[in-house]
């Protein structure tokens, strides 16, 4: 009599193994992956493409598969780390900070090039050539295009700059667009959609080296102090084994292009402390970082 009760004992117990078993494949799977979130400088594949050779040499040496993503625009970055879909992000320093408002992820590490020699940039704003506008109190009265509401150099910092110029873009401009990239804006200059445009310096470098604007196409109206480098951030909660095998990885990676930043000199540490620069210029702006989610 006791026999069938062994024996469905002994075959529920093979079916709980057999489950953990399968349980513990899919989670080991999944420490083994490490997703990435990339901001949308360019289009998806071309973000994608330009990431290729750091994201391969960031499997070699973590061990680790890894998955990018890039989504349609910055929010959509920091919404997926939110909802812990990315382990790790590039974010522009802006939507870092707002990253660290909403979302509990800190900066640790930021590109170093061997062009630029150090961790920050500019933004410019830009005009063709043949507008006839020379500097910023020109501008008034044309149409304008910033990149998206959170990224720093295509909109926080040069629009707070014209507001430290005494210019309110709100009436300086007859239409303002954001356009989404800074790939967009510059050809919505260049094509005549828009009569200006901020944009990062490196972009605007990098669109001239490439080829798709004329090195006389487009002149600078307007250039910012430097911007604190777009960081490499992570969830606080990420394994800490991961975090060292991930910032371990980043500093060896060198001698390859990284997007529009151009080749590798390796990343360097870099803390949350850092983007009080764009803190403070959001205040300026008199922004609330909370309320834009």
């Amino acid at each position: 009599m006791n026999f069938p009760v062994r024996f469905a004992t002994r075959r529920s117990l093979i079916a709980v193994a057999a489950a953990l078993t399968l349980f513990g494949s899919a989670a080991q799977a999944a420490s083994d992956t490490l997703t990435i979130g990339l901001i949308p400088a360019e289009d998806s594949q071309a973000m994608i493409e330009s990431s290729k050779q750091v994201i391969e040499q960031l499997q070699q040496q973590t061990g680790m598969k890894v998955k990018p993503f890039v989504a349609t625009d910055y929010n959509g970055i920091i919404e997926a780390l939110r909802a812990k879909k990315l382990d790790v992000a590039y974010l522009g320093p802006f939507s870092y900070v707002l990253a660290a408002s909403v979302a509990d992820v800190e900066a640790f590490s930021v590109a170093v090039t061997k062009k630029s020699g150090k961790s920050a940039y500019k933004s410019l704003i830009v005009v063709r050539k043949d507008s006839g506008i020379q500097n910023v109190e020109q501008l008034k009265g044309h149409t304008f295009a910033f990149v998206d509401p959170s990224s720093a150099s295509g909109h926080l910092f040069p629009k707070a700059g014209l507001e430290q110029a005494g210019y309110d873009p709100a009436r300086l401009f007859s239409r303002v667009v954001f356009s989404g990239s800074h790939d967009a804006s510059l050809l919505a200059v260049a094509n005549k959609k828009v009569d200006a445009a901020a944009v990062a310096d490196r972009i605007y470098a990098s669109a001239i080296a490439k080829g798709q604007l004329g090195q006389d196409d487009l002149s600078v109206v307007w250039t910012s102090s430097d911007i604190p480098e777009s960081p490499m951030v992570w969830r606080k909660d990420l394994d800490p084994a991961v975090k060292d095998k991930v910032a371990r990885a980043l500093a060896n990676i060198k001698d390859v292009p990284w997007g529009d930043q151009g080749m590798l000199n390796g990343f360097q540490p870099t803390t949350d402390a850092a983007y009080n620069v764009v803190r403070d210029t959001a205040k300026v702006l008199k922004l609330d970082l909370r309320s834009m989610k």
